[in-house]
């Protein structure tokens, strides 16, 4: 099996040949090859040489296209800053007020840069690597995490107790919107995998009633578009998700990427033959501060704890920090090689 059949197996819960590895590592890709954010996010083909050279130092099976923290929040029209050398972040609201949702319009998020450049990388991967690497396509913030991009996340918790719950839900609509679009062109660009990030949708912001509420059916709107491009879909939530595990298995998503806080144990049961585990190793406490013997270590606990299941592939639990040293990223993945 090459790389990309290993994933793609794990997703549709086929025993690979051995463990897959797709990692989460755009900020480390970048640094690497000497490229600051303010370009990477701005250019395909430095994305692209960022994550062909990342490949061919480390061997590993699955890039995860990511570009910046605000790509759609930008698009949409929402206040970004843009250091040099950090990822993009939103500085003031789209909608000061929860009543400007009655006057919001459909946003086409197609022509902004970052969206461009986002799409140009995944189609100058899939020319490279000519089907041996999977190349996932992340579409940035779900519904839920989008719109309290939309109205800054005070303001919209906020609104998830006291507005009206029309406009919370225009506000929703939009954002969704907007995601749909990016899951559309990402397709047509050629990526094999679709993924989202939900972070603020976990049980540490808000409630497993209000997920369940607000952030789940859109969650499970977006899975659906997926499927219906013909592409496997993968989400990730920030934080403890041990509360709603089976829910986000009941989006339809065919991988969940989780971080380290997420009990390893009950995830192996919950999700067990429904849904692709995908993480978990702490990106920063382990991966970028770490020894490789501490990176040994907590790798291989991870994979003897899902040595039983196809549907696993490791990951940190999040995005990999610039500064991680290269010997520990070396660690974890050829600890998962010796294992099998």
């Amino acid at each position: 099996m090459n790389g990309r059949e290993r994933v793609l197996a794990a997703l549709r819960g086929e025993r690979p040949d051995r463990v897959p590895v797709m990692l989460h590592n755009f900020p480390m890709a970048a640094r690497e090859n000497g490229v600051p954010m303010s370009v990477f996010r701005r250019s395909g083909r430095a994305i692209a040489e960022s994550f062909i050279r990342a490949v061919e130092t480390y061997g590993y099976d699955g890039i995860v296209v990511d570009v910046d923290t605000a790509t759609l929040a930008g698009a949409v029209g929402v206040p970004v800053d843009f250091p040099d050398d950090l990822p993009a972040r939103c500085r003031a609201p789209l909608l000061r007020t929860l009543a400007g949702a009655r006057d919001l319009v459909p946003a086409d998020v197609a022509g902004y840069f970052s969206v461009q450049a986002a799409l140009e990388a995944v189609s100058l991967l899939k020319d490279h690597f000519r089907g041996e690497v999977a190349v996932r396509g992340n579409c940035d913030q779900a519904p839920f995490s989008l719109a309290g991009l939309v109205r800054s996340l005070d303001a919209w918790l906020l609104d998830l107790i006291e507005g009206e719950e029309e406009l919370v839900r225009k506000v929703l609509d939009f954002s969704a919107g907007a995601t749909t679009q990016f899951l559309k062109l990402m397709a047509a660009a050629g990526a094999d995998i679709l993924s989202n990030g939900d972070s603020p949708a976990g049980p540490e912001m808000i409630s497993p009633a209000m997920y369940r509420r607000f952030a789940w059916p859109y969650e499970k709107m977006i899975a659906s578009e997926a499927r219906a491009l013909g592409l496997p879909y993968i989400l990730h939530v920030c934080g403890r998700t041990d509360l709603i595990l089976a829910d986000m298995a009941g989006t339809g998503a065919d991988g969940l990427e989780l971080d380290q806080k997420t009990d390893v144990n009950l995830a192996r049961r919950v999700l067990k033959d429904r849904t692709a585990f995908i993480g978990n190793i702490d990106p920063s406490g382990v991966l970028a501060l770490g020894t490789p013997a501490l990176v040994a270590a907590r790798t291989r606990e991870l994979l003897v704890r899902f040595a039983g299941t196809p549907r696993f592939i490791l990951n940190a639990g999040c995005a990999i920090p610039a500064e991680t040293p290269a010997a520990n990223l070396k660690a974890m993945i050829g600890t998962a090689r010796a294992f099998g």
